[in-house]
């Protein structure tokens, strides 16, 4: 199935092609290649928003997640019909993302993949309210990202190493 990809913000220049191959690719390590994935890169404006409107939170962000379909953790959903192969949709917020790229001097490219990666796991419900949530999720992560690395010889992490 495919991975429909759209810019919907102009301040940061992304790189669609890079992006979308990553996740294809990490979409096929969580085995879930049969699924459709929306992935929007998002401005800070439309970040605030979202997240004002879904996590009661209005600021920007660096990713939000909506599942077409409500899984636990690891779990592939069960579709019935061909138009429920759908995942669903990532929100990369790249203004944000880009800002904290520039503060910490990471590699801009990286950092959206590796934020890519984690809103797919959200998507298949994992999530990190609690430490033994996050340590399923990092975990999760860890193993796609070794996956993708080991297809493309890069050396990516997970984001959320610290947080509990």
């Amino acid at each position: 199935m495919s991975v429909a990809l759209r810019n919907a913000q102009c301040s940061v220049p992304v790189r669609r092609v890079p992006l979308r191959r990553a996740v294809c690719a990490l979409r096929a390590a969580l085995g879930a290649s049969r699924f459709d994935v929306g992935l929007v890169c998002a401005s800070n404006a439309l970040m605030q928003r979202l997240n004002g409107a879904y996590r009661h939170c209005p600021e920007p962000t660096d990713v939000l997640s909506f599942p077409f379909h409500q899984v636990a953790a690891g779990e592939l959903p069960r579709p019935r019909c061909r138009d429920e192969y759908n995942l669903g949709d990532i929100f990369l917020g790249v203004e944000y993302i880009h800002q904290q790229c520039r503060e910490t001097g990471e590699d801009f490219g990286d950092v959206l993949t590796v934020t890519a990666a984690h809103g797919l796991c959200h998507l298949l419900g994992y999530r990190h309210d609690t430490k033994p949530e996050w340590e399923q999720m990092y975990q999760k992560e860890t193993q796609i990202l070794e996956e993708l690395n080991r297809l493309t010889g890069s050396r990516l992490r997970p984001l959320t190493a610290g947080l509990f």
